[in-house]
């Protein structure tokens, strides 16, 4: 009889993150305690054992067991509760459905604004007011900051930009300064705080959103209300009317009119809706 029918772990080696891992790991390499290491003697070099006890990880040397500092998000393809029929292909699919749900929610104001507004203060207080815990700042360029930067540097490539029941708007917020204008889907609503969709709801007669912006995000200071101080009619600001399909269509407006503002999400927090 194989004496390492019981102890050996079986199973293909493939490489992840830098460390030869077993995909189908069975029975003992799932261990609770040191003590039932210390009874494996019968496992090739190179294999891995998780304690889950103690959330430590060793691999097997020559000479016996040497503990490793492997994060433990690429050892859950060792946890006893994986179905067998799964493969690690399919650990990984979910994991990668799990960061595809990390992403900025753009949001609109609850009513339209003239050019002159408080908009970084609605937002953050029309998103306190909805429950949600993230923090808001207004889809313009102002006179400190160009609306492409805006978000946090970290999350501008890899985050999508979805509405706010989760519908992708955009693949990331760098992709809206491409110089297209920002086209998007016309058929994937924009929400307000309050959950009404501006693009049909009377409340916004004006389907036109303020930017203040060039294609490429940039601020035109000749064009956004006196950095959005001013409804005077003789003043201007650049918007975007919506049947364009675009947030940053370069079109010319008076200021004393009233139209959407929208609010990002600036920076990815874990629980947007605060529960």
């Amino acid at each position: 009889r194989n004496k390492c029918s019981k102890t050996c772990a079986p199973g293909p080696k493939t490489v992840v993150a830098g460390w030869e891992l077993l995909s189908q790991i069975e029975g003992p390499s799932l261990l609770r305690s040191k003590l039932r290491l210390k009874k494996f003697h019968y496992v090739a070099e190179g294999t891995l054992i998780y304690l889950r006890e103690t959330s430590e990880v060793f691999i097997r040397v020559r000479n016996g067991w040497r503990k490793l500092q492997v994060l433990l998000h690429y050892i859950l393809i060792f946890s006893n509760s994986l179905p067998h029929n799964k493969t690690e292909r399919d650990i990984f699919t979910e994991e990668e459905k799990s960061v595809s749900m990390r992403s900025l929610h753009l949001v609109a104001l609850n009513f339209p604004l003239s050019g002159d507004m408080r908009a970084d203060f609605q937002c953050f207080r029309q998103a306190q007011l909805a429950g949600l815990t993230s923090t808001y700042r207004a889809f313009l360029s102002s006179h400190l900051q160009d609306l492409a930067t805006v978000v946090r540097k970290t999350d501008r490539h890899h985050l999508p930009i979805v509405n706010l029941q989760g519908e992708t708007l955009f693949s990331n917020w760098e992709s809206i300064f491409d110089g297209n204008g920002g086209q998007f889907n016309i058929h994937v609503p924009i929400y307000s705080f309050d959950g009404r969709n501006i693009m049909t709801d009377s409340s916004w007669p004006q389907k036109v959103i303020w930017h203040g912006s060039t294609a490429n995000g940039i601020r035109l200071v000749s064009n956004y209300c006196e950095a959005w101080h001013t409804a005077g009619v003789g003043a201007t600001g650049q918007a975007s009317p919506l049947n364009t399909g675009k947030l940053l269509d370069q079109k010319v407006y008076s200021c004393n009119n009233q139209f959407i503002v929208l609010c990002i999400e600036n920076s990815f927090v874990s629980d947007p809706q605060g529960k």
